[in-house]
């Protein structure tokens, strides 16, 4: 096996080199820790986990195989390019990682609340054990047990009548082509701070992306790439401590 991954502590390194990225901004944007990848770039580690491979071929968008069979660096501009722009590209989502969850005394999966002070550190740590372990937990009737649920807080006026600071309850959703047109999603960026809480409109297939737009027609629509997505949550409800306005 050690033969098999020669080439990853130095693609590793010229490939962060090559973006202008420090080791630690690397593990923040890939949530790798940095010591994992400052042993895997130096050599030490030598099989890295099956789960740092994906993430950071997602991130750099190079096949896995090319990562550890190719010498990237004996590679022309050109070559890059083509191979970074041939790359497959997920459309499900089922590959980028394994969601990390936690479950209770009875081996049911717990119910996670972000709270508004976990907000801006979730997309960092969405896929860290620890990061999900010391979230609040907490449980409504009516909610389906044998799914992953999440409750994240939104802000501003863009989905009203969800009013500002509400916190929108949504299941986990493992297969992002099966997402239809106007289904209201959580959806979580990887180099962004923020949660949106949008309509998204599936055109994966099309052109590799997702369209989200907003219940408040002031808000103009816009597209993400697939590759900037690191997790979709399917609304079920929301909770609100403002009384709805009378219609």
């Amino acid at each position: 096996m050690d033969q098999l991954i020669f080439h990853w502590a130095g693609n590793l390194r010229f490939l962060r080199k090559r973006k202008g990225l420090t080791q630690q901004q690397l593990a923040d944007a890939t949530t790798i820790k940095k010591g994992r990848l400052a042993a895997q770039e130096s050599g030490k580690t030598r099989n890295p986990r099956m789960e740092d491979q994906v993430r950071i071929s997602t991130y750099f968008n190079i096949p896995v195989d090319h990562l550890i069979k190719s010498d990237l660096s004996a590679f022309t501009a050109e070559q890059l390019y083509e191979l970074e722009t041939t790359a497959p590209l997920d459309i499900t989502g089922k590959h980028i990682r394994v969601l990390p969850i936690t479950v209770n005394s009875d081996n049911e999966e717990n119910m996670e609340f972000v709270p508004v002070k976990a907000k801006a550190g979730y997309s960092r740590g969405f896929s860290d054990p620890e990061f999900i372990a010391s979230l609040p937990k907490f449980s409504l009737p009516g909610l389906p047990r044998e799914k992953t649920i999440r409750m994240f807080p939104v802000s501003g006026d863009s989905m009203q009548p969800i009013p500002d600071g509400s916190h929108v309850i949504a299941q986990y959703v493992d297969d992002w082509s099966v997402v239809k047109s106007d289904t209201p999603c959580v959806v979580v960026l990887k180099d962004e701070e923020d949660i949106l809480f949008k309509l998204v409109d599936n055109t994966m297939k099309l052109d590799g992306t997702l369209r989200l737009h907003s219940l408040n027609p002031t808000y103009k629509p816009f597209k993400v790439n697939a590759n900037e997505v690191s997790e979709i949550w399917k609304f079920i409800g929301y909770v609100s401590r403002e009384m709805p306005a009378a219609s």
